[in-house]
């Protein structure tokens, strides 16, 4: 990817290239089902906590998150899913990759998109009776696609050109002239670098899981041990109403609420979602699902 934004550009983000490396994971050699993984922090972590990007996302888009916090001890994964038409599939799919990895128990960080799967996935890994799922952090996301427009026109995206779908996907953006702010409007030009490498076949299968008829199960959320839900109260893409909603299907979750950060805070405020990230799963220091080796975390945050 020839990126030219002030992030990629960015000495963190060329330290991140240059010390983690990208595994592509082939779960089955009669197929093309290859997901892109950047795995982090020390491999004796037995429950790492896993980032799910959303419909405009790659597995590099949590760069900051996994630099820092692999520092810090904890293992931390950034995993990209090949092209799925169902969140079936895409379930099933995570499933044999993390079957792949040996990972037993995971903590799940989703965006958007990325939420919405995290959460589909703990109902389905409940109805299979493999749970794996121990906590959710879930950022600017939702638990009903109906909120979404192109329902009727979602089974026709696979021959949709590609053109036409990123622009379906950036028109969900703010522009940063509507901010007075450099880290939201420099990581809005990095995502749109982003959207800029996906395939069309990328595009055409995250915006049909994303507008097919689809809702969250909150009543199999019941075994989650922790659920963080992390918003802003800016311009994103989805609004007071879809924010509401969430609360009301979570009402025991903690809030993690930014006053700024736009559509991609774990970009533009790296710092504040590092910390609470932190914060949620220090409730796991010490027992068998805990994401660190506890040799190195931040004294600030045990206090």
């Amino acid at each position: 990817m020839n990126f030219s934004s002030r992030i990629s550009q960015s000495p963190e983000y060329t330290s991140f290239r240059s010390n983690i490396p990208l595994k592509k994971i082939l779960l089955d050699d009669t197929s093309n089902k290859g997901w892109r993984v950047y795995d982090s922090g020390p491999r004796s972590v037995e429950t790492p906590l896993i980032f799910l990007h959303p419909v405009s996302g790659t597995a590099e888009i949590y760069f900051k998150q996994l630099l820092t916090l692999s520092a810090k001890g904890y293992r931390v994964i950034s995993a990209e899913n090949p092209p799925y038409w169902s969140v079936t599939e895409w379930c099933e799919g995570f499933m044999q990759l993390l079957d792949y990895m040996d990972i037993k128990n995971v903590h799940l960080f989703g965006a958007s998109l990325g939420g919405f799967l995290a959460q589909k996935f703990v109902e389905f890994s409940t109805i299979v009776h493999q749970p794996k799922v121990v906590s959710l952090f879930l950022c600017n996301t939702f638990t009903d696609t109906s909120i979404f427009r192109y329902k009727e026109a979602a089974v026709l995206f696979w021959i949709f050109p590609s053109v036409i779908l990123k622009k379906m996907v950036l028109s969900n953006f703010s522009t940063k002239e509507a901010y007075h702010d450099r880290q939201i409007a420099d990581s809005l030009d990095f995502m749109v670098e982003v959207i800029e490498s996906l395939s069309q076949s990328d595009l055409a299968s995250r915006l049909t899981i994303n507008c097919l008829n689809s809702r969250v199960n909150t009543y199999l959320m019941r075994g989650l041990k922790a659920v963080t839900i992390m918003d802003v109260f800016d311009n994103y893409a989805l609004g007071s109403p879809v924010r509401e909603n969430i609360y009301k299907e979570y009402p025991q979750a903690k809030l993690a609420q930014l006053k700024t950060g736009g559509n991609f805070p774990y970009l533009s405020r790296s710092d504040e979602v590092n910390l609470h990230l932190q914060i949620h799963l220090r409730n796991f220091d010490g027992t068998p699902f805990s994401a660190s080796d506890n040799l190195s975390i931040d004294d600030s945050i045990k206090n």
